[in-house]
């Protein structure tokens, strides 16, 4: 919790001029796990659409990416509950780059962002 304090002050702290424009993506390609199985799966996830991954739902509701640069480091704010749990299992912003700055931590799945989409 006190990294994510500290990336959203430091975030806060960059001069308006410094900060990169952004696009929005029309979804996200994310990657996620199953630890017990080993299965990999690459998950399409349009814009505020919800997706299960075997007992986690995932919502995801905005995708940035540099502008003019839609395969340049993506970012995407994503709510994951587990099937049956009242508590988001994660809510934030995950960076592609950097999965592991703002990481979802659960005992059976990862989750992490590849990517937005455009179309």
């Amino acid at each position: 919790m006190r990294l994510r304090a500290a990336l959203c002050a430091a975030l806060l702290a960059v001069p308006a001029a410094a900060q990169e424009q952004v696009s929005h993506g029309t979804g996200a390609i994310l990657r996620a796990l199953d630890k017990v199985t080993g299965k990999v799966t690459d998950l399409d996830l349009p814009t505020n659409a919800r997706m299960t991954f075997g007992r986690i739902e995932i919502v995801m509701t905005d995708c940035r990416f540099p502008e003019g640069n839609p395969s340049g480091d993506a970012y995407a704010f994503l709510e994951i509950t587990e099937v049956g749990q009242e508590a988001p299992v994660f809510s934030g912003w995950m960076i592609a780059s950097s999965p592991a700055l703002s990481a979802m931590d659960h005992a059976r799945y990862d989750v992490w962002v590849l990517r937005c989409t455009t179309i």
